[in-house]
């Protein structure tokens, strides 16, 4: 992997983490805990929308799209499990 595609996984992840942490409120987690939160939600969006037969397309608009689908599904179960 060149030095460019590691610095847009690391802002896809970033902006994904971000995006995800607005949408499940009480989830501040910083810079670097949004790129660690995007970029496992874009495993997670990798591993489970080909299962259920979805695709968003390609390019970096639906990266984030798909990254934050994910994020957004991590950060729930997150939430599910601190509370139980």
């Amino acid at each position: 992997m060149g030095t460019e595609s590691l610095l847009v996984f690391i802002i896809i992840g970033a902006i994904a983490g971000w995006l995800a942490g607005l949408i499940v409120k009480g989830f501040g987690l910083g810079l670097v805990g949004n790129i660690v939160v995007g970029i496992v939600g874009a495993l997670i969006a990798g591993w489970l929308f080909p299962r259920m037969g979805l695709a968003i397309g390609g390019g970096i608009f639906a990266s984030i799209i798909h990254a934050t689908i994910g994020a957004v599904i991590l950060l729930v179960l997150i939430k599910l499990v601190k509370q139980a």
